[in-house]
C-alpha cells in the first residue's frame, strides 16, 4: 500500500499539481465564506485531504458509478475525480452552503459526470432514483461505521462494495460486523497505511453488497446514529 501512496503522491505533486494547487486556492478563498475545513496550511492540506483522499483511487473499477454521502469540501469525491476523470459522481450533501462550494468545483474544473444533492443520506437511501443504483458508495469523517453503513449501503448495487475512509484504528469497523450482516453485506477486506511524514495511520474499509439492503433500512429519525446496529 505504501507503493500505492507514492504513486497518488507523485501524481499530486506531479502530473496533477496544477490542478490540485488550483483546488487547494479555491479551497482557502471559499473557506471563509462557507468553513470547509480547520486544516489550511498547504502541507497539511496535502497530506490530510490530498493524499489520504486519493489513498482509495485504485480501488474504482473504471468508469464506476460513485456515490459519496457527506460530501463536505468533496473528499474524497473531488480529489477523485482529478485523478480518475473516468469515475461518474453522484454527491450527497445535506448542507446548502457546502453544496454550492462542490459546484463551483466542478465548474472550475469542467468536470462531467458529476452530480450534486442537496440531500441527507437517509433520504436519497429512500429514493428510487438512487437507491440499489450505484457501483460503489464512499464516505469519509462523517459517521461511526455502524452508522454510516446503514446510510450507505442502501445506495449500492448487489455484489457492488461500500468504501469507507477511515482512522488506523479498526475497532469500529470490527464492532460494525452486526451491521454489514443486518444490511446483507459483509466486510470484504481492510486496507491499512500511514501517511508520510507523521501524519497518522488510516485504513479504508471495503463492504461488499451480497443482497438487497431489507426496505426498513435506514430507519431514519436519527436512529441510525442513537441506535446503531
Amino acid at each position: 500500500m505504501q507503493e500505492i501512496l507514492k504513486e497518488v503522491f507523485d501524481k499530486i505533486s506531479g502530473e496533477k499539481a496544477e490542478e490540485f494547487e488550483k483546488f487547494r486556492a479555491l479551497l482557502l478563498e471559499y473557506n471563509q465564506k462557507y468553513n470547509l475545513t480547520s486544516i489550511l496550511e498547504k502541507e497539511d492540506v496535502y497530506y490530510k485531504h490530498f493524499l489520504d483522499s486519493g489513498a482509495g483511487a485504485h480501488l474504482f473499477k473504471q468508469n464506476a458509478t460513485v456515490a459519496e454521502i457527506g460530501s463536505g469540501a468533496g473528499f474524497p469525491s473531488m480529489v477523485l475525480k482529478i485523478l480518475r476523470p473516468d469515475l461518474k459522481l453522484s454527491l450527497f450533501e445535506s448542507v446548502g452552503k457546502k453544496c454550492e462550494f462542490l459546484k463551483v468545483i466542478v465548474d472550475n474544473f469542467n468536470f462531467k459526470d458529476v452530480n450534486i444533492y442537496n440531500m441527507r443520506a437517509e433520504d436519497a437511501a429512500r429514493d428510487k432514483r438512487f437507491r440499489d443504483k450505484f457501483d460503489y458508495v464512499t464516505a469519509r469523517a462523517v459517521a461511526r461505521m455502524n452508522s454510516l453503513s446503514e446510510y450507505c449501503l442502501p445506495l449500492v448495487k448487489v455484489n457492488g462494495e461500500f468504501i469507507a475512509y477511515k482512522s488506523g484504528d479498526l475497532t469500529e469497523i470490527e464492532e460494525a460486523k452486526s451491521a454489514y450482516k443486518a444490511l446483507n453485506a459483509k466486510l470484504e477486506k481492510v486496507i491499512s497505511y500511514e501517511l508520510p511524514n507523521g501524519y497518522g495511520e488510516r485504513s479504508l474499509a471495503v463492504v461488499k453488497k451480497l443482497d438487497k439492503t431489507p426496505n426498513k433500512y435506514p430507519r431514519g429519525q436519527g436512529k441510525e446514529r442513537k441506535d446503531p446496529l
